[in-house]
């Protein structure tokens, strides 16, 4: 458990936000928001390159 701690510390309020999800039992709630993050980072990443053809077809 101490090991978990170190970690949370480390990871600033990415790491509040899991221990909260991990204190409350919200763990489910976990890769919804992970999907939505990385949902949210290809649609910024495809407005500035040359695959944004080819990433809003997924749309």
């Amino acid at each position: 458990m101490r090991f978990l701690e170190g970690l949370i510390n480390r990871m600033g309020i990415a790491g509040d936000l899991l221990a909260f999800f991990i204190q409350n039992k919200w763990w489910w709630l976990t890769p919804m928001i992970l999907a939505l993050l990385v949902v949210g980072a290809l649609i910024i990443f495809a407005q500035s390159s040359a695959i944004a053809p080819f990433i809003y077809t997924l749309f």
